[in-house]
């Protein structure tokens, strides 16, 4: 690869104690799944909790679509953060804290905009914990591969984005309440803190880098990054909010409200074992995989947005491959082009980029599907099908 030499880097934390590296997966994979359990679990309805206090197509696009950018563009605040004070556990806790508190609260909220803040809270706190967590699972990743560090990281994450819709779905069957099942989320988010501080313990040189790069410097990146970076966006761009998909599924009555989040919980399980073959496949054959997953991947908007309810279901599940690409495949590129002393800053360009992308996208195909669910669909299928553009490009320079 063009600049290898760059990537190599001399660390003691996981490079000679493969079974310690494997363990640090693995604890964090369980960390990953309590905490997508409370906060996928929330997501999964929060659409139509939006829509019940009275938020409009418009509005929910653009509370889902700002709360992913702040769920990646704050990730170049905390990224730089954390690779030039080197604090990637304390920032790492941080971002958990905030995120697993703000999730029970929305039980409490009384109007759409109070539960848009704490919406906006929780992705704060994800952004702030995920470039630091990615800079210690790139590093436990580089011995045994970093497409299945992800990839195992990823399908437990997938594991408790499955469980915890499919239990917001069981509770509000049985209460019949939004806010009831809210509040049951904070058992899932207090034992996320506990095994997160407990990791803290038991991997406390975790992310420590014993000397920097020849030739790192913070805020370059090679070309292949930069291109990278514009098929992200792109891909940000054409891909809808779950919270959009869930408020067509409810205004368009194709299923009652307690069955969203079952169809959340099927596109998490299709981004855990997406995750998983996806992040090996990257292994093998690196960054070119990724033009394949995204060209079938387009296609989900329209059967999210236009078919009946077996079509939708093709959608969402699309849908859901597309998230598991995203979070194994792609975080796990960045590793391959960047060494790790500038790491943490670039997860945070790139979430930037994506988040960007994915706001704007939101909120234009929230305001599009107002007007007619058909131009919000193609305008999804469009920035998909352009993002193959730039994939395509970045893999051939990280192949040079």
């Amino acid at each position: 690869m063009k600049g290898r030499s760059r990537v190599t880097q001399s660390h003691r934390s996981f490079g000679e104690a493969p079974r310690s590296a494997l363990q640090f997966v693995l604890w964090f994979g369980a960390v990953s799944l309590f905490a997508d359990m409370a906060y996928e679990g929330a997501r999964s309805v929060v659409g139509p909790f939006l829509q019940a206090m009275g938020a409009t197509g418009l509005i929910v696009g653009a509370v889902s679509g700002l709360g992913e950018f702040l769920g990646y563009g704050f990730r170049l605040v905390s990224g730089g953060w954390a690779d030039r004070s080197r604090l990637y556990w304390p920032i790492t806790l941080g971002g958990y804290f905030i995120q697993m508190v703000s999730v029970p609260l929305l039980a409490l909220a009384g109007t759409w905009p109070h539960a848009a803040v704490l919406v906006l809270l929780e992705r704060t706190g994800r952004a702030t914990r995920n470039p630091p967590r990615d800079v210690m699972l790139a590093q436990a990743g580089e011995g045994m591969g970093r497409g299945w560090a992800f990839g195992i990281n990823e399908a437990l994450d997938q594991l408790g984005a499955l469980a915890g819709p499919l239990a917001i779905a069981g509770m509000i069957a049985w209460f019949h309440d939004f806010r009831t099942a809210f509040a049951m989320l904070a058992v899932p988010a207090a034992i996320t803190l506990v095994l997160v501080f407990g990791a803290r313990v038991r991997f406390p040189d975790a992310g420590r880098v014993e000397r920097e790069p020849e030739g790192s410097a913070h805020g370059r990146y090679p070309r292949e990054f930069w291109v990278y970076c514009a098929g992200g966006a792109l891909v940000g761009l054409g891909f809808a909010g779950y919270s959009l998909i869930a408020y067509h599924l409810s205004k368009a009555h194709i299923v009652a409200h307690v069955w969203i989040p079952v169809l959340y919980a099927l596109a998490m399980g299709a981004a855990g074992l997406g995750s998983l073959a996806l992040g090996k496949l990257f292994d093998r054959f690196g960054l070119i995989v990724l033009v394949p997953v995204t060209l079938v991947v387009a296609a989900y908007a329209p059967l999210a947005f236009l078919g009946d309810f077996n079509v939708v279901l093709v959608g969402i599940v699309l849908w859901g491959i597309g998230l598991g690409a995203h979070e194994s495949v792609m975080q796990a590129a960045v590793a391959r082009m960047v060494p790790q002393s500038g790491l943490g800053s670039a997860y945070g360009v790139f979430g930037t980029v994506f988040g960007i992308g994915w706001f704007a996208g939101s909120a234009a195909m929230g305001a599009l599907y107002d007007v007619a669910p058909m131009a919000a669909a193609l305008f999804g299928v469009a920035a998909e099908l352009v993002a193959v553009v730039p994939l395509l490009q970045a893999a051939r320079l990280v192949r040079s």
